[in-house]
């Protein structure tokens, strides 16, 4: 029986290593995972890092924002919860069996993200994501081909029309990546991964760390559970899979969802 993919959200978080570090994804492959999810910002001189925040205030207790420092200089911060920022083309080259899907955070990172998996061949390795339409629209005339997770329109529209909103969709886009509530709406439901599925679209949900709610997504039929927590998804999909097994309670899900 085979189910989610636990996806390392930020690399994972761990007692001795902050998020979107080397340390982090490595223990994320030594788990055998095939993929984990990135953040990409890019420094002065045009060199992409592995980080969420555009700035170093919450990473490092430190005001500057990245694209004011070089390379180097970002090279040689240590990080509040240990580790320092890697350069994506290091992690990339350090862990070949790695998948990575990629956020690319800000408009002036797009020209450095294509420019790095055009040099890196990184296509088949990567899934590109962005809340902003603009962006994934320059990130897919540069690279044709590459898989694209949906922005904040394309969801929007998918929840409206289901299926038959992927007509429109870019080649590209294989995944939807929600969250599995927005305010009051419930997103996650089991007709929005049937019809996900009919589109030929994956579903991966996020950022989930409950292992009650990891199985009753597992139930619903999601492709991906990106996580905080891999060990633990790991172990609670890897026991979900066993035969015998049903969604908790507190946990069901209600008839024609």
């Amino acid at each position: 029986m085979m189910g989610p993919e636990t996806i390392a959200h930020r690399g994972g978080l761990w007692d001795d290593a902050a998020e979107n570090t080397i340390e982090g994804f490595r223990r994320c492959a030594e788990l055998g995972l095939d993929w984990i999810e990135t953040d990409v910002h890019a420094s002065s001189d045009g060199v992409l890092f592995a980080v969420h925040d555009p700035d170093l205030g919450r990473l490092a207790d430190r005001p500057e924002r990245l694209s004011d420092l070089t390379a180097a200089e970002l090279d040689r911060i240590e990080l509040r919860g240990g580790g320092r920022l890697p350069r994506l083309s290091a992690v990339v080259e350090e862990l070949p069996a790695v998948s990575f899907n990629i956020d690319v955070k800000a408009d002036r990172s797009v020209a450095a993200t294509v420019r790095l998996v055009r040099r890196m061949d990184l296509g088949p390795r990567i899934r590109l994501a962005s809340f902003s339409a603009a962006r994934l629209t320059r990130l897919r005339t540069a690279l044709p081909g590459v898989r694209t997770s949906a922005g904040t329109a394309e969801t929007a529209r998918f929840l409206a029309l289901g299926a038959r909103a992927a007509r429109a969709f870019d080649p590209g886009l294989d995944a939807l990546q929600v969250p599995y509530r927005r305010g009051p709406l419930r997103v996650v439901t089991r007709r929005f991964v049937r019809e996900a599925h009919r589109a030929g679209l994956l579903v991966h949900v996020w950022t989930v760390n409950d292992a009650a709610r990891m199985r009753a997504l597992a139930d619903l039929g999601v492709d991906g559970i990106v996580t905080d927590r891999p060990a633990r998804a790991l172990a609670v999909l890897a026991d979900h899979r066993s035969p015998g097994k049903s969604v908790p309670s507190g946990e069901s899900i209600p008839p024609g969802e």
